[in-house]
């Protein structure tokens, strides 16, 4: 919405002179004005004798930036980068791209997810304008259990952009948490489709908390942090295509080596490290100590002194240890 871009920059802007540059009414603004207010959920103030002007800046999404700014080899294989105001999900679309037989690189992004997931089918709280919510299509040709410990893969990835731009304490959480202290800065999300034996297209979806008001933090159920929370002002067409970039890097090595090539890096950041933990399957809760992972990704649980390999789960804190 070209109101929007009009207001991005957190100063105020008069009805006449919005008005002017939108060719409408200064009725017509007021109207426009209350439509991203209650569409968008954006914090617009109204002072009378300056105008409208957003809480704080928004810096909007731009594909010809992200892809400006991309690595040679990334610019090479992305096939387009595509993005939106509104949807349920990047992920969303970015599988119905896979399913349709779209062309691998291919990047969704959007300013809002109005239906954004986790793990387990958990919401994931996506404000407009705010966060970042990406999805990128890629292929495999051998089958799903090429694709082990990919997740671990994408959080080593992300992780290594992240400190990059000066976010210190990063951590990774098995089998797809980002974290700093504790709390969740991103999350990834992986899906499937194809042939599980052979050719096959992957959609690693990426969160990323940049920026959460109160009220929206309100509404998330664990620990979380953002990047200006921890005091670094990050533009997100930058930091996408940083994310980007680091990903075609990472899969490039992961197709010919898989997760053993990123193991040690992924170790480094371990989180729970060594702590009592509880696995969480779906059928029942195991309780162990992690002890890392092994080349396929899969956690190492010790459990009274024998190593099992857990391939799926979630992990958490035991509390009374």
């Amino acid at each position: 919405m070209k109101l929007l871009s009009l207001l991005a920059d957190g100063e105020f802007h008069s009805g006449d002179e919005l008005g002017a540059d939108l060719g409408v009414t200064r009725a017509a603004v007021w109207k426009q004005i209350q439509r991203l207010q209650e569409d968008k959920g954006l914090d617009i103030f109204s002072v009378k004798g300056k105008g409208y002007r957003l809480s704080s800046p928004i810096d909007l999404l731009d594909s010809s930036r992200i892809k400006s700014l991309l690595s040679v080899p990334a610019k090479q294989l992305i096939s387009e980068v595509e993005v939106f105001g509104s949807i349920t999900s990047t992920n969303d679309l970015a599988m119905k791209h896979a399913e349709s037989q779209g062309r691998a690189g291919y990047v969704c992004l959007a300013e809002q997810q109005t239906a954004g997931r986790g793990r387990r089918g958990r919401p994931w709280v996506s404000p407009y304008g705010t966060n970042i919510y990406l999805s990128l299509v890629w292929d495999f040709y051998n089958g799903a259990s090429a694709l082990e410990g990919l997740s671990l893969a994408v959080g080593v990835a992300v992780a290594s952009v992240l400190k990059a731009k000066g976010i210190d304490g990063v951590e990774l959480k098995w089998p797809n948490d980002v974290l700093v202290d504790g709390a969740k800065l991103g999350g990834i999300l992986l899906e499937m489709t194809g042939d599980p034996s052979g050719h096959c297209q992957v959609v690693l979806g990426i969160g990323i908390n940049t920026s959460i008001s109160k009220k929206d933090g309100n509404e998330i159920d664990q620990a979380w942090v953002d990047t200006s929370t921890l005091g670094v002002n990050i533009k997100r067409n930058e930091l996408i295509s940083e994310i980007i970039s680091e990903l075609i890097s990472m899969l490039t090595l992961f197709s010919k080596y898989g997760f053993s090539y990123f193991k040690d890096q992924w170790l480094t950041l371990d989180a729970f490290k060594n702590k009592a933990v509880v696995v969480k399957t779906g059928k029942n809760d195991i309780t162990g100590v992690a002890r890392g992972v092994d080349g396929t990704g899969a956690l190492r649980l010790d459990r009274a002194g024998t190593i099992e390999a857990i391939k799926g789960g979630e992990v958490s804190l035991r509390l009374d240890k």
